[in-house]
């Protein structure tokens, strides 16, 4: 007992020790890069996990702790930042960080009137150190090897070995030949040495040129200075952008508060779309859940007939859909839907000489959806249905009959009514599921044929969620992932409301049941 005591304990705290010494080893790296929030995180999280597992008085969390960690990382911590990008104005020129695009623009160069140009012989040893000596054209000569320092010729560490009049080897260097440049362009191509104010730049094969800096930023001021110019650019909507208006790429993110919810609300660029996208989404997953319901249960009304010979048989062939992978289906259906070469229009340009671009025209993508959901959405309706029906008593049809009841009568009375309890939280379920049937749209029509004079990437079938991937990842005026962000809480608030309903209703439900 006290060994199995011992052995767990030392199990624990070598995995707690190997925790902490990742935990600081990250933690190091992030308050180095400036992240001093997600470090504080990382460390308060690991110590507080040592704690909960070292200490007695936390003995009850330990079960809690990796279910935390988990919806903290999988589920709380991607919805707070796609909060926060919905408040940002992060797109294509707005993802490096502030600082990333200071030093980016920093980075940038110019050749200053009258810069000098330096000819250069490149030297390389053993170990694939290069090291250069370079020569303009007053004949001053510069030699490199980590550092750049003057040096006069002729100089005895350099030997010309064939009498060229250039040296074929410094110390232990050996001169390079031509192809060995090009081979080596890339790492001379890197090569940034100081000069003074000055940088030493590869400006062509076998020249090196004078570069200066062309922006110098001043932190007490906020303020990017062109050297070049003298223009001061500052700060303004995620640009450095001068007096006249004129902007410095690439951008940062900053908070823009409202902005992109307002977009979708009020800019005709955005909320045209946006309002044709939404219309269709709702339409889709209505349409959608009734088709599916009205066949599905039609099937089951079918298929629960007990006097149906080969009922069994039929179930089978019935659930087919059902068991092949949806995104198999959905490929298979668009090369059957194929304008020119699949073997729907062949068939009816058979027999009517009727071809119809299914993936070309507005309305016929969307009847191709539709139908196409229809085949993959049916078998679990009609599954659904038909264990409901089973659980609805025969006495009730039975009184019916002698009542005289019709058949609509005995479907709208009794058979409906008792559907539908049970039913109703799994068609809500499936409209929520099908307002987000992203895998359907994108295999099938990616959303298109697109919206003629749409200013964002909409196509006539996109859902919320298909725009919202378009919007993020082939936007043709670049990825705009602040937009898509707001979008997406849109379709989490949607989605939510849907769920409460859902609940709403499964519980005022199960208290109608109680009555029956």
């Amino acid at each position: 007992m006290v060994w199995k005591y011992i052995l767990s304990h030392s199990a624990k705290v070598l995995i707690l020790g190997i925790l902490n010494a990742l935990t600081i080893w990250v933690g190091t790296k992030l308050v180095l890069q400036g992240q001093l929030v997600l470090a504080a995180i990382l460390i308060f999280g690991a110590v507080g996990i040592t704690y909960i597992y070292l200490s007695r008085r936390t003995y009850p969390l330990r079960y809690l702790v990796p279910g935390l960690v988990f919806l903290l990382a999988m589920v709380v911590f991607p919805i707070g930042y796609t909060v926060y990008v919905s408040f940002s104005n992060m797109s294509t020129g707005h993802i490096l960080s502030k600082e990333q695009v200071i030093a980016q623009i920093e980075g940038r160069l110019f050749t200053p009137p009258n810069t000098r140009n330096y000819s250069y012989i490149a030297f390389q040893n053993q170990q694939g150190e290069l090291a250069l000596l370079l020569e303009n054209e007053q004949g001053d000569s510069l030699y490199y090897q980590g550092k750049l320092t003057p040096v006069k010729l002729p100089d005895k560490r350099f030997i010309d070995e064939d009498n060229d009049g250039k040296p074929d080897r410094f110390l232990s260097y050996r001169r390079l030949t031509i192809p060995e440049i090009v081979k080596a362009l890339p790492s001379l191509g890197n090569l940034s040495i100081p000069d003074g104010k000055y940088l030493l730049r590869l400006s062509s094969l076998r020249v090196f040129t004078l570069y200066e800096s062309r922006y110098s930023y001043d932190p007490n001021q906020d303020a990017m200075t062109d050297l070049q110019t003298g223009k001061v650019y500052r700060p303004k909507d995620g640009f450095f952008t001068s007096a006249d208006g004129g902007e410095l790429y690439p951008g940062f993110p900053v908070w823009v508060g409202s902005k992109n919810y307002w977009a979708i609300l009020t800019d005709p660029a955005v909320s045209g779309p946006f309002g044709r996208v939404f219309a269709w989404t709702v339409v889709f997953a209505a349409l959608s859940v009734i088709t599916t319901f009205i066949l599905g249960l039609s099937l089951a009304i079918l298929l629960n007939d007990p006097y149906l010979r080969f009922r069994q048989f039929y179930r089978v062939l019935a659930i087919v859909p059902y068991a092949v992978p949806a995104f198999i289906s959905v490929l298979v259906w668009k090369g059957l839907l194929n304008v020119n070469l699949g073997i729907i229009n062949h068939v009816l340009m058979q027999l009517f000489h009727l071809q119809i671009p299914w993936f070309t025209d507005p309305i016929w993508a969307k009847v191709a959806i539709i139908l196409v959901n229809l085949w993959l959405g049916y078998p679990y309706m009609m599954i659904v249905s038909l264990g409901a029906l089973q659980s609805i008593p025969g006495e009730l049809y039975e009184a019916a009959v002698v009542d005289g009841a019709t058949w609509w009568q005995r479907f709208s009375k009794i058979t409906l009514p008792l559907l539908l309890m049970p039913l109703a939280p799994l068609l809500i379920g499936s409209f929520a599921f099908n307002f987000n049937n992203f895998t359907l749209i994108y295999l099938l029509t990616g959303g298109g044929p697109p919206i003629p004079g749409a200013q964002t990437p909409a196509g006539a079938t996109d859902i919320l969620l298909s725009y919202t991937y378009n919007l993020a990842f082939k936007g043709g005026t670049g990825n705009q992932f602040g937009l898509a962000a707001a979008v997406s809480m849109i379709i989490f608030l949607i989605i939510a409301t849907i769920s409460a309903l859902n609940f709403h209703l499964s519980g005022a439900l199960e208290d109608l049941s109680k009555n029956v």
